[in-house]
């Protein structure tokens, strides 16, 4: 069973710029509008540093999940914010001016919070509702409910079907296509270091965007294991999911344990190369042909940016530069860690 060289770093894309977390800390890389590259250190709360249970096991994967999440998404809102992502007054409908000049500062805070709720119904809406109707609706006036002891089955089929479909659409975005190019400069630039090469432009360039401790291959994880777990407790507990209330709280009840197995599986794939590991990759592999573009230069030079403060010092504080430098780094820290 041969090992691959993880480093224990990892991070998320921007808008213009990405977020990269190391065992000292995280920072923000961010292009700015007037060219700038800001690398800005960022504080991390994480449970398992107060409470430690939330490092074992399992638990540690539910925590990091939900950290993952908050901090991510609070960093995202921040890099729109700086990075210019907005409309312009004279594009801003009435409704928009009146919100603006009602709110003053609050306006993208308030934005920010509607986008999250909006966010979160589209997606129980997209891959929790319609699944299950679909499904319900095919097995009762086509099947005469015969399949309800596979319901869990078809149902992750259909969101997995449902989340290439949604990708696919959402990747034709200009906006996001940029998003996904600094996905691409991220797991290059950690290739480029988990790799032992020095930390330039050149040797960025030459590395897969394709990384199997990515955030794409975790959901993924995630769908096959929840699969696999609802079908087996359906077939332990026949005509579970006929009382829909009960079923409904425990696929709440089993998450945490979906989202613990999905982690620990994500962390073995990044540290073995195997048939097993291959297997469990594969499919996230796959779809990061659509959550990851080829970067260009400027973008690699975040990429890189991100990484050195990450490996050096993350909590030195706010640096600017005009591009990137010649400083490189070849050691690697051979621990494995998630990369979004």
């Amino acid at each position: 069973m041969s090992k691959r060289n993880s480093a224990n770093v990892g991070g998320q894309a921007l808008i213009e710029g990405i977020l990269m977390r190391g065992p000292k800390g995280a920072v923000m890389a961010l292009r700015l509008p007037d060219g700038t590259i800001e690398v800005e250190p960022k504080k991390e709360k994480r449970l398992k540093d107060k409470y430690k249970v939330f490092a074992w096991p399992l638990l540690r994967g539910v925590a990091g999940f939900i950290e993952s999440m908050v901090f991510g998404y609070k960093c995202l809102m921040e890099s729109a914010d700086k990075s210019g992502f907005e409309e312009n007054d004279e594009d801003l409908s009435k409704f928009d001016v009146w919100i603006n000049e009602k709110l003053g500062d609050k306006f993208m805070s308030v934005v920010g919070v509607l986008s999250l709720v909006f966010g979160l119904l589209l997606s129980f809406g997209l891959f929790v509702y319609l699944p299950v109707l679909a499904v319900d609706m095919f097995d009762k006036y086509l099947t005469g409910n015969t399949l309800l002891s596979w319901h869990p089955f078809f149902e992750g089929l259909l969101r997995v079907i449902i989340l290439v479909i949604y990708m696919a659409s959402v990747s034709r975005m200009k906006e996001i296509k940029r998003v996904f190019m600094y996905h691409g400069a991220e797991h290059k630039s950690i290739y480029c270091y988990e790799n032992g090469e020095e930390l330039t432009l050149e040797n960025v360039k030459k590395q897969s965007r394709f990384h199997p401790r990515c955030g794409t291959s975790y959901l993924f994880v995630m769908v096959f294991v929840g699969i696999l777990v609802s079908t087996v407790t359906i077939k332990i507990f026949p005509g579970l999911n006929e009382i829909r209330w009960l079923w409904t709280l425990v696929k709440v009840l089993i998450m945490p344990v979906i989202m613990g197995l999905g982690y620990e599986l994500l962390k073995i794939s990044g540290r073995y190369d195997n048939l097993f590991t291959k297997i469990i990759s594969a499919p996230g592999l796959w779809m990061q042909r659509l959550t990851t573009q080829e970067p260009t230069d400027d973008i690699i030079e975040v990429g890189i940016a991100s990484l050195k403060a990450v490996i050096d010092d993350p909590n030195s504080g706010i640096v600017r530069e005009s591009a990137s430098g010649d400083d490189s780094y070849g050691t690697i820290n051979k621990s494995v860690g998630n990369i979004d």
